[in-house]
């Protein structure tokens, strides 16, 4: 049987200046798709590549005062260079001032003159150089360019024209027959809508510059760039150098563009293709912008941001999840550093960070670095493994419908179930009675094969982090080689293997954002209150305080990230506590009633200001508050967020 065969695209980026965020957005979605066809045995073929021709790429160049050629080869290196930082996977990156392309637009382009459907005439009318794009004037907005709202400029030439108008019915029947073509269904609605207002023939040439590439039967002319550019997709696809090639991955499963350039793919596109006879891609999806304060990024604006120095910051992985997982396919989502970092705490940290964590520890310190073998099982034990399946399910139909942010929800989910199982099954306590071992070895495979199963889904997504997972599990398969059917089956980690010692995935980020801390009320003066203990119900209450007395404890919730035991120190715990604007390390006297283990995630309440005090070398800063009575002891707990106050 052959393999089946994917075929997915970005647009072309155009090398007027380095790429920001945006960009990365986009892109990162197809590699993602790409990666997690690959992982379902598809024969994948994912394209990316520069749009370098155009007359806002002569006007740069002239600026800085060097040849086009020279001004792009620039440009497109930092591209290729953010590319591989941002570890995409990309098969092929064409440049339409390659010579294949060059070859193929001129085919192309006299082929449709050959037939007609490309004639000369004089052109006058609006042009915004800057989008590359010609518009009528009932298209603008308030004489402005509708998609950059910039200045458009008024152009009188003699041109080539393509017949769009002959096709607009025909169009307009596929669309319409074809709900899936072009997605999300709003973005389909407004194209249905265009194309009802009636198509204008399209200007397919320019003669007032000469950087673009040269119409083949009057080469005063260049090809306008929208039709040079759109063109690449079955250039890179072997439509006329490699007819094998194109055979195997043509049509296109999907264009993924961003949602302003949809018309140019949804529309010149489908006819051009028409025009050639050749069969149309099976979907155009028009993903959204990412905004910062309601307003799209755009150079022009100057509220880019760098991807580069963002991945330098937080690394790759952090940044694939955040916009990933912040950002619904389809819908516009805004970006800032507090969410980032939040995402990168919250999620990456706290929640697949203290799994791996907490498991390798645990196999570590109960079972001598080995993972067991797993024993009968309990209907806790039952109810993860059908969640877990349930994951794998529910993770590929939302992957099919390119719902990647359900995708990571429904795995983030099961992450989250496993945490809790944790504390349910309380692993510190059956390893303190030799007669539950069986019991322990159950608890701790089934967390390891829960990890091995989030390797997997997680890879296309956060292709660092699987491989990082599987790693420290100590697991032999070569993950390059790993498939999703691997996920589908539970019980595929042998008992047996050694993992290696836990080390972090995810630090989480100690600096506050300059919003936050300008924001952030400043913290009390440290105040030493009188030294207190719990009494006894039976014990009389101690002498009495006023409420401004009172009002000088500064009382938080705080969400224990990490804990330890303190060395040669049989009653301490050290804990690692989020206080919503900052961590703190905090000394406590609980470890004859709490494991480390018991800690890790709770919300527990505690005074912030008080003076910090040396504990066995340990700077401890707060005291949590704990109720005692009769040798018992518990902590107070607050289901409530991170630095909430307590009154």
């Amino acid at each position: 049987m052959d393999q089946k065969t994917f075929y997915i695209t970005t647009p072309i980026y155009y090398p007027s200046d380095r790429l920001h965020i945006g960009h990365a957005y986009c892109t990162t979605i197809a590699d993602s798709i790409a990666r997690y066809k690959r992982l379902a045995g598809y024969d994948v073929f994912f394209l990316t590549g520069s749009d370098e021709h155009g007359q806002k790429i002569q006007r740069k160049a002239a600026e800085t005062g060097v040849t086009p050629i020279v001004y792009v080869d620039k440009i497109v290196a930092s591209f290729k260079n953010l590319w591989e930082k941002l570890n995409i996977s990309n098969d092929d990156f064409i440049r339409t001032t390659e010579q294949r392309h060059k070859e193929v637009v001129q085919t192309i382009f006299q082929k449709i003159y050959d037939q007609g459907d490309i004639y000369k005439a004089e052109y006058e009318g609006l042009y915004c150089t800057p989008c590359e794009t010609f518009w009528l004037e009932r298209q603008l907005n308030d004489g402005k360019c509708p998609d950059c709202g910039r200045p458009v400029e008024l152009l009188k030439e003699e041109s080539y024209f393509f017949r769009l108008s002959k096709y607009q019915d025909r169009l307009l029947k596929y669309i319409e027959e074809n709900p899936g073509f072009i997605q999300p269904v709003s973005r389909r609605n407004e194209m249905i809508n265009f194309i009802k207002n009636g198509l204008e023939d399209l200007c397919v040439s320019r003669t007032t510059f000469d950087w673009g590439i040269p119409v083949p039967f009057d080469t005063k002319h260049v090809v306008y760039v929208w039709f040079d550019a759109l063109v690449n997709y079955i250039t890179a696809a072997g439509y006329l150098h490699d007819r094998d090639k194109f055979a195997k991955f043509w049509p296109a499963d999907v264009h993924l563009v961003g949602k302003e350039i949809v018309r140019f793919h949804s529309i010149i596109w489908p006819i051009i293709l028409m025009a050639l006879g050749v069969e149309l891609p099976k979907q155009v999806y028009g993903h959204g912008w990412l905004v910062m304060e309601g307003d799209k990024m755009s150079k022009s604006k100057g509220n880019v941001v760098d991807p580069i120095a963002l991945i330098d910051e937080f690394g790759a992985d952090a940044l694939r999840y955040f916009l990933l997982r912040e950002i619904t396919l389809g819908l516009d989502g805004n970006f800032s550093r507090d969410a980032l970092i939040h995402r990168v705490n919250s999620d990456l940290a706290n929640d697949i960070g203290n799994l791996l964590h907490r498991t390798l520890n645990m196999i570590g310190r109960f079972n001598g670095g080995v993972i067991p073998a797993a024993g009968a099982a309990e209907p806790i034990d039952e109810e993860l493994v059908a969640q877990a399946r349930h994951t794998v399910a529910s993770y590929e139909t939302a992957m099919e419908k390119l719902d990647i942010t359900t995708a990571l929800k429904v795995v983030w989910a099961l992450i989250g179930r496993s945490n809790k199982y944790i504390d349910e099954t309380s692993p510190w306590a059956l390893a303190k009675d030799p007669a539950k071992k069986e019991r322990l070895h159950t608890v701790l495979y089934n967390l390891a094969e829960i990890l091995r199963m989030v390797a997997i889904l997680i890879s296309p997504f956060m292709p660092s982090t699987g491989p990082k997972i599987w790693r420290q599990l100590g697991l032999a398969d070569d993950f390059a080689s790993v498939r999703l059917t691997d996920a589908k089956n539970w019980g595929r980690i042998k008992a047996g293997t050694v993992v290696a010692k836990p080390e972090p995935i995810f630090p989480r980020i100690e600096e506050k954002s300059e919003g936050e801390a300008a924001a952030s009320p400043a913290v009390p003066a440290p105040v030493q209150p009188k030294a207190e203990t719990a009494a006894k119900p039976a014990e009389p209450a101690t002498s009495e305080v006023t409420i401004d007395e009172f009002a000088k404890m500064d009382l938080r919730v705080a969400k224990v990230l990490a804990a330890e035991k303190v060395k040669g120190a049989d009653k301490l715990l050290q804990l690692t506590v989020d206080l919503g604007t900052e961590q703190r390390i905090i000394v406590s006297g609980i470890a004859k009633r709490y494991e480390p283990e018991q800690l890790v995630g709770r919300n527990v309440v505690m005074i912030v200001n008080l003076k910090p005090a040396k504990i066995r070398g340990i700077e401890s800063r707060g005291m949590v508050l704990a109720a005692s009575c009769d040798d018992k002891l518990a902590l107070v707990e607050a289901p409530m967020p991170a630095g909430s106050k307590v009154r």
